[in-house]
């Protein structure tokens, strides 16, 4: 590691800690040459690979984003995305893969936003599920219903 003061070429370490998440090590460092301290984070690689075969890093905006698509005029706070990319990132570290496929990280979206939000959790299982048909949703709202019935309101 480069000193950013004097760019030499080597540092020691002073100190470690794992950060709150327990995905990243923060290090205290110090140059031997200058004696000026400084702090790294170092994480885990996890990169993507896209359906065209090109890798990338792993990006919770990513996440993000493709989520924010189907959330939109739903009651979805960026909190509420923020949190559920994090989530979704543990669960694809979890494999113990420093590489996942985007079908593999879809996947990991869906338990998710399911809980979330039910009809972001539609929009996007269409999509990313490539649902033909509307027994495609059918099927999909009928696994919903089985799953979450809600109590049939009496209308006076």
């Amino acid at each position: 590691m480069h000193c950013p003061f004097c760019r030499h070429p080597d540092s020691r370490v002073i100190d470690s800690r794992t950060s709150d998440d327990g995905l990243s090590i923060r290090r205290r460092r110090q140059c031997p040459e200058c004696g000026g301290r400084f702090s790294t984070i170092e994480t885990a690689s996890l990169n993507v690979i896209k359906r065209s075969g090109v890798i990338e890093p792993f990006s919770r905006e990513k996440v993000m984003s493709g989520v924010r698509k189907a959330c939109q005029g739903r009651p979805v706070t960026e909190g509420d995305l923020a949190m559920l990319a994090q989530s979704v990132e543990e669960s694809v570290r979890q494999t113990g893969s420093s590489q996942v496929d985007t079908n593999e990280i879809g996947l990991a979206i869906l338990g998710p936003l399911r809980e979330l939000d039910e009809v972001a959790y539609l929009r996007f299982a269409s999509v990313y599920q490539a649902f033909d048909s509307l027994e495609d949703f059918e099927s999909s709202i009928a696994q919903l219903r089985e799953d979450h019935p809600r109590e049939e309101r009496a209308q006076d």
